[in-house]
């Protein structure tokens, strides 16, 4: 009798807390009303967690805003609609404007010896169909997909695996998921604060239907035929998209709904009615009704945001770009023109493919005298000027000047124009027999055409190639670009086709001591320069080929270093380290980097900083601005129009 009092009254105090941190008053939304006046939604008290997130906006800086209006955006492939998720940035724990983690979806979390993570959520939070968000959709996960064979068949991902010991994870309660491993797992909480998260749960409701352990076999078999599919673990996958946000059936935790069924150029979003998050007037968020997104071509992006034709853009928008949309907003297109800080380590960068298939190549490409003579045969300042009015930073791949870890030597390391001794290199290296034209050869006589890939959909990096064909042209080198579409580029980089692929430079330009410097480690195939070891480290061997090169294994032992100590000092050390090995081999050939980028914003769009980051990881692109909080000043009559 004692302890359930004792248990009754602790409800009560937990329930009267949560009263106390919320609004006396919640307001109903009036995109939702209608459905609330007849009866297919509770109203707003029902459907906000016991305990949702209040947002102090004034603490912020920030106003206070109305909801409504449709904000417009354009995006060049159909499957970048998954942009919603990385803009809507609904995570369990999140970065902040400071880059702190803080609890999102959680209500809390605690993390004991850097090994055991204790999950709380919310209490009363639901998908955006209305079921309940428990620890059960985190079991589902656990023991129904990732440890499932048949949808995961080369086993749990890696990321829940720390020197080889699988974790635990055990639901005390419909609150509480605890994971645990033997030894700490520092990044963990990193990466499920990604622009890509890492995703431990599912709604178990909704993916049930279709997998093999709750349904019928012959029902099952029904739905895999209609489907078109081989298997019930194909169709369960093909419908478990929670990131690529391309399954509008699927319950989402995200602040708008996919409400586009089918292949459209226009995709429509939709507030979320039970969505975690309000300001402290009781208003739920987002502010913003709808989000419409329209798929048109990638070299249509920039007129059409001259012409007044988005209300947020900046994906599809390059430096170059900055002219004509300067050009709009002074002609009355109705929006401004804001200019970010670039996050990513570099603007554009080659990544010479350590594992090309090519054996006579794959020789050259190792030597780092060929690295660094193509690195020094670059003429940074001219492209610079030729491309960014010589507004970016010239040099090589390395940590930004905010981050502690930058160091001048790295950045020109290897990374001055020098044609004289990029030549001499070469000749050090025996590959002095040229053609008529001054290229040199191959030691099985085939003419020095080094191929770099493209992903076609910048103009500067086709640019910036251009004028490096010519001063490589000096040191005996043919560029040969060859743009392809990004998935075609990617497919044949992880298979070991590409010679070479440009791209940006590592995301996170800006790291910190608590920053897990796996990026410049061989743990992941995403690194164009070493994408057959990426893929070694996240099968855990089962394909691939594991790294055999001393200053690549030296970065792997130096990442397990830094995941086993919780030194401060000693982890600044490792990562100054890891940046000196990079300068000095130039696995990823920089060229430029902290070029601006321009953020197109309508005039009538509020809460939008006027300078912010721009930065994939950690900062979700506007994930980390939190787009939810954006409002339009005119919201009511744009809704009535």
């Amino acid at each position: 009798m004692y302890k359930t009092l004792s248990a009754l009254f602790l409800v009560f105090c937990l329930h009267q807390t949560a009263l106390a941190q919320t609004p006396a008053a919640f307001q109903e939304s009036t995109f939702w009303a209608q459905e609330v006046s007849v009866g297919n939604m509770p109203p707003i008290a029902e459907r906000l967690p016991l305990d949702p997130l209040v947002v102090d906006l004034p603490a912020k800086g920030r106003t206070y805003g109305q909801q409504g209006g449709t904000l417009r955006t354009l995006i060049s492939r159909s499957k970048d609609v998954r942009q919603m998720v990385v803009y809507g940035y609904a995570r369990l724990v999140g970065y902040d404007h400071n880059y702190e983690l803080y609890p999102d979806l959680l209500r809390d979390f605690e993390v004991e010896e850097g090994r055991k993570f204790t999950l709380h959520l919310r209490r009363g939070h639901k998908w955006s169909d209305g079921h309940p968000f428990t620890s059960a959709d985190f079991e589902y996960y656990w023991r129904h997909v990732a440890l499932n064979e048949e949808l995961s068949p080369s086993g749990p991902p890696q990321n829940l695996f720390v020197d080889g010991a699988l974790a635990s994870m055990t639901f005390p309660d419909a609150h509480t998921v605890v994971i645990e491993w033997p030894t700490p797992n520092p990044g963990f909480l990193q990466l499920l604060a990604q622009a890509s998260p890492f995703l431990i749960y599912r709604p178990a409701h909704y993916l049930k239907q279709f997998h093999a352990d709750f349904v019928d076999k012959k029902d099952l078999r029904k739905q895999i035929k209609k489907a078109r599919v081989r298997t019930w673990a194909a169709l369960h996958n093909g419908l478990d998209n929670m990131y690529k946000f391309d399954n509008p059936a699927l319950p989402t935790l995200q602040p708008w709904i996919n409400a586009s069924a089918g292949k459209t150029s226009q995709r429509l979003f939709v507030r979320n009615p039970y969505y975690h998050r309000m300001d402290k007037r009781g208003v739920q968020l987002p502010y913003i009704d709808i989000v419409k997104m329209t798929v048109v071509g990638g070299g249509l992006i920039a007129a059409k945001a001259n012409a007044g034709e988005v209300d947020l853009q900046a994906r599809g928008l390059d430096f170059p770009d900055i002219s004509i949309l300067k050009k709009g907003e002074l002609d009355g297109a109705g929006y401004k023109t804001l200019l970010w800080a670039n996050s990513t380590a570099n603007q554009i960068a080659i990544y010479p493919n350590l594992n090309f298939a090519d054996p006579v190549w794959r020789e050259i490409i190792r030597d780092v005298r060929f690295r660094r003579a193509l690195s020094m045969g670059i003429d940074r300042r001219m492209i610079n000027r030729a491309l960014y009015f010589g507004l970016a930073s010239e040099g090589g791949m390395t940590a930004l000047p905010t981050s502690p870890f930058h160091d001048t030597a790295n950045v020109y390391k290897w990374s001055v124009y020098y044609p004289a001794k990029a030549n001499a290199l070469l000749d050090e290296m025996g590959l002095t027999g040229r053609t008529p034209d001054g290229i040199r050869l191959l030691p099985d006589g085939r003419p020095m055409e080094f191929v770099i890939e493209t992903a076609g959909e910048r103009k500067e990096v086709e640019n910036a190639l251009a004028i490096i064909t010519d001063t490589w042209r000096e040191i005996g080198v043919k560029l040969v670009m060859r743009p392809l579409d990004r998935d075609i580029l990617r497919n044949r980089v992880y298979s070991g086709l590409s010679m070479a692929a440009v791209w940006f430079g590592w995301d996170n330009g800006l790291p910190q001591p608590y920053t897990p410097p796996e990026y410049l480690a061989p743990k992941h195939q995403e690194f164009f320069a070493w994408p057959k070891w990426g893929q070694y480290y996240q099968t855990g061997g089962e394909v691939g080929e594991a790294p055999d090169m001393p200053a690549p294994k030296r970065l792997m032992q130096l990442s397990y270093d830094w995941s086993h100590t919780t030194d401060p000092a000693l982890r600044s050390e490792i990562w100054r380290e890891m940046l000196a090995i990079h300068a000095d081999n130039q696995f990823g050939i920089g060229i430029l980097a902290q070029a601006p980028q321009p953020i197109v914003v309508s005039e009538r769009l509020r809460n939008v900083p006027e300078t912010g980051k721009w930065a994939w990881d950690p900062g979700s692109h506007f994930g980390i601005h939190r787009i939810d909080e954006f409002y339009y000043e005119d919201a009511f009559q744009q809704f009535t129009q």
